[in-house]
């Protein structure tokens, strides 16, 4: 099946000067462009507000820059002078957006016809209202889509104040929440491994797996964002907006088709069948010399580490934990989903490997940091005379299998998405909302925050929290 073309767009890029734009977005929309999947005629406006503002020319020599520095692709060739002529700059400050409004005038007079727009808000959460309450107030949310970027809000009070705000100005069908781990190929792949081959579907249910782990550490530590950092903390940054998302997945019912309504209404089940957060089954973790951080307060009591265990109270998961663990300045960076098969009931080998060798017997694992992998590992015979068992691995890895050049970026691949008007993988309000909610007991009343070392795996209570089972990183 070919790839569908956009329609001929103007993309607006709020906050193009800053760090996102400069490693993910800019690089990205020039991968695209590469890869012939931008629409045939397009033109990209940078915008922020006055102070910050650039000329046409200083924005097409630092988009180069970023292309440069984080792209894929070189900025060179009739690819380059295309993408580079279609680059310009407006200011946007919501008292006076005249800047941007003349940009994308002009932008959609170069184009010709009636292109869409497309706008994507790479700005702090606390200027999403102003934005996009200027967006109306100047048409520009006529025949637009809007990508809005996490967080999308703080608890559920903002959360349905966002979504009041952004509602008033574009239908719901026009919002793009989006969670860059959706667009992975590896995490997307869980759909197609549960639901296209029949030997895996049938087992993915509390009868046969006795838990899930979802763990996603950094090594990186807050690098200079204590000023979000602080006042977000490891929960709201990525179990909210990241983990939770792939739990959605993980844990679905199979969806009627793998259009945007099918698919969220089976993740929004999930949320609705997940029981609020038990303060008691979470450890907060705060690495050692993250007070000393610049920006950071002396007394800080923010995570920058979560393990949790939760639940999903339905038919398929009852009775199954689900453990989740996120961090900075941790052992390795690693995205990787675990799912615990129980064991046989009949125990006719007298060697039990758990106990004599460590192992952990039966797991799949589906490692989504790109460009991703799924194993499974199983027990087999050595040979030889005796039956002793050995624990062995069958993989599939992407990069086996198909040319890296192949592959979009998580950004990239949701950017296309928008302008195709593809919500599949993208949050609903419905979905935000839920998770804020039962997120409630625990943001009322969090447990304290445990020390951990730098370069270990988090506070040593996540032990206790996972047991009887075990944590799958360290491998």
């Amino acid at each position: 099946m070919s790839q569908e073309t956009p329609d001929d767009h103007v993309i607006v890029l709020f906050g193009a000067t800053g760090d996102l734009a400069k490693r993910k977005l800019i690089p990205g929309l020039y991968h695209l462009a590469a890869a012939g999947l931008l629409p045939k005629r397009y033109r990209i406006i940078g915008t922020s507000p006055a102070q910050f503002a650039i000329t046409a020319a200083q924005f097409r020599k630092h988009a180069k820059e970023s292309i440069r520095e984080f792209g894929i692709v070189r900025p060179t060739g009739e690819t380059w002078k295309t993408f580079e002529a279609s680059l310009d700059f407006g200011a946007s400050d919501p008292e006076n957006p005249k800047p941007l409004i003349d940009a994308v005038a002009k932008a959609k007079a170069n184009i010709g016809g009636t292109p869409r727009l497309l706008h994507h808000l790479a700005i702090p959460p606390v200027a999403f209202g102003s934005v996009v309450t200027m967006l109306g107030s100047t048409g520009l949310n006529q025949d637009a889509h809007v990508i809005i970027e996490k967080p999308f809000g703080t608890n559920l009070e903002s959360a349905k104040e966002l979504n009041n705000t952004v509602h008033a100005v574009f239908d719901e069908s026009c919002i793009f929440r989006i969670d860059h781990f959706l667009g992975k190929e590896a995490v997307d792949n869980v759909l197609a491994f549960r639901f296209a081959n029949g030997m895996f579907e049938p087992i993915w249910n509390r009868n046969h797996v006795s838990y899930v782990q979802i763990d996603v550490p950094e090594t990186l530590s807050i690098e200079g964002r204590a000023g979000f950092y602080d006042n977000t903390g490891a929960y709201r940054d990525m179990i909210v907006t990241h983990l939770f998302q792939v739990l959605g997945f993980v844990a679905m019912e199979p969806p009627t088709s793998l259009n945007a309504k099918a698919l969220r209404d089976e993740q929004v089940k999930v949320f609705d069948s997940m029981p609020p957060v038990d303060p008691a089954d979470v450890v907060r973790g705060q690495y050692k010399g993250y007070r000393d951080e610049e920006g950071v307060a002396k007394r800080s009591q923010t995570e920058t580490f979560v393990a949790m265990k939760v639940a999903v109270d339905n038919w398929r998961w009852h009775g199954v934990p689900f453990y989740l663990r996120t961090g900075k300045s941790l052992a390795e960076s690693r995205q990787v989903i675990t799912l615990g098969f129980r064991g046989p009931a009949l125990k006719m080998f007298p060697i039990d490997l758990v106990e004599t060798h460590g192992s952990r017997r039966n797991e799949l694992v589906i490692d989504f940091k790109d460009p991703g992998s799924i194993s499974a590992s199983f027990l087999t015979k050595e040979p030889g005379p005796v039956m002793q068992l050995a624990e062995v691995e069958m993989q599939f890895r992407y990069t086996d299998s198909w040319a890296a050049s192949n592959n979009l970026e998580g950004y990239e691949r949701l950017i296309l998405n928008a302008m195709l008007g593809d919500q599949a993988l993208f949050t609903r309000s419905d979905g935000v909302e839920r998770l804020w909610e039962i997120s409630t007991p625990l943001l009322e009343d969090p447990p304290t925050v445990e020390a951990y070392a730098p370069g270990s795996w988090g506070p040593e209570s996540i032990t206790n929290l996972v047991a009887p089972y075990r944590w799958r990183l360290p491998e």
